[in-house]
């Protein structure tokens, strides 16, 4: 166990910082139970890439990432054991050379699994990442070990936790047979896409749509399984292509002083692009899965049920491309669906949901972006809910609107922890809690 004391936190977009007296890396289970029992405020960090300030804050904080060994397999049951700090990309490439996958995976592969999951981090086309635990052990705030299992009543508060019901430890994922999509990319017109998501969501085993604000386009992504001998033919368009994030980071650069560019370089992007068709075929997470973000960047997430978010999008829709306002959208913004589950603080309690991304490429400027404003007022108008580790502003009073087991989980919540030990000032303010140290 390495310790550092007395410095200061920075969160990857370097907007986020934050004082600490005592810093841990840690590498066994132990080292957490005696950390957690003797700290009096603490949380835990992976590759701090949350644009929310859940990560930090606190005087004693536990860099995770070192606690990061798969544990072990069983390869009657398809499942895989790995300790809370190992990075997604690498649980993935283990699951992989099994033969197996999740079905269902982040955009980003930089994550740990802890945070993903405290998150409630979701893929594109399926469920919450969470919903594919099979069991786990959490560290209680008194130091103790909690195993859970996915037939505990618990499991659906503890799947999605903030972080403050107890700190992760080991979590053991169901895997199923990996196979091969088919995918095929193109843009289409709003009036085309927007119809068909129902359809499209029956018919295919994997669908995505990049909306490209000002332009009234959507660039829309599909994949079905095939066998993966079989031959297609691939498109994967010009090696110019892997200079997009290089070319929006030119045309945004002064977006925050004249918002109204935006929309300037949005048909600039869009032609250059999102305007041609590709195709390839590969596993979900070779095909699928960013790998990379590449540069700093701030997000804004809300989900919205599938039913309501025609009307939604078309509401942001007509607020957006008044020239009145400055809510001029960087692209794309990522168009994705979760399917229902019982989690109690998944954006998809018992409902089918669509989620709807925002992106700043000005992290410094982030805190004046109009559009992460504009966003969370549509979707908070119409019983939207933010994904807990991107931006916004909503406390305990709206997300008690939209969280049918928002009260029930603030009061396990103090039950765990019922010296406030896993808040920091963000979630104090969050769960509208008073400290009492």
């Amino acid at each position: 166990m390495n310790q550092n004391n007395n410095g200061t936190w920075v969160s990857w977009n370097e907007n986020l910082t934050h004082n600490y007296k005592t810093l841990y890396k840690i590498s066994s289970e132990k080292e957490l139970q005696d950390i957690v029992r003797n700290s009096e405020k603490i949380r835990v960090f992976g590759n701090k890439q949350s644009s929310s300030d859940i990560a930090s804050g606190a005087a004693t904080l536990i860099d995770i990432k070192p606690y990061n060994q798969v544990l072990s397999y069983s390869d009657s049951e398809k499942t895989i054991t790995v300790q809370s700090g190992i990075i997604l990309g690498d649980l993935i490439e283990a699951i992989e050379a099994k033969g197996w996958c999740i079905p269902c995976l982040p955009d980003i592969n930089t994550i740990t699994i802890g945070g993903a999951l405290a998150t409630g981090t979701h893929g594109t086309s399926g469920k919450l990442l969470s919903e594919y635990i099979k069991n786990c052990s959490y560290i209680l705030a008194d130091g103790s070990i909690k195993e859970i299992s996915a037939k505990d009543q618990l499991m659906d508060a503890f799947k999605v936790s903030l972080g403050v019901l107890g700190v992760l430890s080991t979590v053991t994922f169901q895997c199923e047979s990996i196979y091969t999509l088919h995918i095929k990319e193109g843009p289409e017109n709003d009036k085309e896409w927007l119809p068909k998501i129902k359809e499209r969501l029956k018919k295919h085993d994997f669908l995505r749509i990049l909306w490209l604000p000002h332009t009234n386009k959507g660039y829309v992504i599909t994949g079905d399984k095939i066998n993966p001998e079989l031959k297609i033919k691939e498109e994967l368009g010009s090696p110019f292509l892997r200079h997009r994030r290089k070319a929006s980071k030119i045309l945004y650069k002064y977006t925050h002083i004249f918002p109204w560019f935006t929309a300037i370089a949005n048909k600039l992007l869009y032609k250059g692009f999102f305007s041609r068709t590709k195709e390839h075929k590969g596993s979900l997470y070779q095909a699928t899965v960013t790998k990379s973000r590449g540069s700093t960047l701030e997000l804004a997430e809300w989900t919205i049920g599938l039913e309501e978010f025609p009307k939604v999008f078309e509401e942001l829709k007509t607020v957006i491309n008044k020239w009145s306002n400055k809510s001029f959208i960087h692209i794309p913004m990522d168009i994705r669906f979760v399917y229902k589950d019982n989690s109690w603080l998944s954006y998809a309690y018992k409902k089918d949901t669509v989620t709807m991304g925002c992106v700043s490429r000005n992290a410094a400027s982030a805190d004046s972006y109009e559009a992460f404003k504009s966003i969370e007022k549509i979707f908070l108008k119409h019983g939207g809910k933010p994904h807990w580790a991107k931006r916004f502003k909503a406390k305990d009073s709206e997300l008690s609107n939209v969280y049918e087991k928002w009260d029930e989980f603030k009061l396990l919540r103090k039950k765990l922890d019922p010296t406030n030990k896993f808040l920091n000032p963000y979630l104090t303010e969050l769960f509208n809690e008073k400290t009492n140290n």
